[in-house]
């Protein structure tokens, strides 16, 4: 990780679980790091906590709503001009909604699209154009995927979610696709964890939050700081590899 100390990394959905453990991760390890999220308080008690641990890196938090395309054009425009632009973009924000096909609202649909695939697009081509400026050749982005990117399961309040992770698999791969036509040497990188410990079935389940204790308690899941282990395995690749995918589950989850 020597590499990429002092350099910029933006961590989207950074206010908790693994955004935020991600985030920590990559101060700990030297980054300057723009933490954004609409809620910011926890990201500033997030980032009073790595300078209180005595980490060599900065947490710079950031509101910015990520369904609202021009708060997005507005962090990367004041990202360039306090911090001259990113060398890592990590797509980690995302949410579901149990908004089941047959009888779902369109706005819970519209809502997933808009975080899980319009705001990643969104990060990723501002991001790659934020590196063509700063003519970085090296640079990586992260995509926070989903075992539900890969597979379909028999759990009808999460079919459109999983549907949105079926495009971040596919935007991952036609991102790399496009950044090889390109001629760089930028990299794109899918991590999809299964069940992680963190606020996600709270809120899928708010509804029932018994229901999401007992999703947590069933295994022995993974944590948030496994996909942040994971993440900086990726960013220390050396240059000349490119990992596509990772799927991790925790060792007792069936699917």
């Amino acid at each position: 990780m020597d590499r990429w100390k002092g350099r910029v990394a933006l961590v989207t959905g950074a206010s908790v679980g693994i955004g935020a453990a991600i985030a920590k991760s990559l101060v700990q390890h030297g980054m300057k790091v723009v933490g954004c999220a609409r809620n910011v308080e926890q990201i500033e008690k997030l980032a009073a906590e790595c300078v209180s641990s005595g980490f060599s890196g900065t947490l710079i938090p950031y509101k910015c709503d990520l369904s609202v395309e021009d708060d997005m054009l507005s962090m990367f425009s004041w990202i360039k001009v306090q911090h001259q632009g990113v060398d890592v973009c990590i797509n980690n924000a995302g949410l579901a909604l149990p908004e089941p096909l047959l009888s779902g609202k369109t706005s819970g649909w519209r809502t997933m699209m808009d975080v899980n695939v319009i705001a990643l697009s969104v990060c990723t081509r501002e991001a790659y154009q934020s590196m063509k400026e700063q003519n970085i050749d090296d640079g990586h982005i992260i995509n926070i995927n989903s075992m539900s990117g890969h597979r379909v399961v028999n759990n009808a309040g999460i079919h459109f979610y999983t549907a949105s992770k079926y495009a971040v698999t596919a935007l991952t791969e036609g991102l790399r696709q496009e950044l090889r036509e390109a001629k760089t040497h930028i990299r794109a990188t899918c991590i999809s964890p299964g069940l992680v410990e963190t606020e996600f079935a709270y809120r899928l389940l708010s509804k029932n939050q018994e229901k999401a204790a007992a999703t947590y308690k069933s295994i022995k899941c993974l944590q948030a700081a496994d996909i942040a282990n994971a993440v900086v395995y990726v960013l220390s690749a050396p240059p000349h590899v490119q990992i596509g995918d990772i799927q991790m589950r925790p060792v007792e989850q069936l699917t």
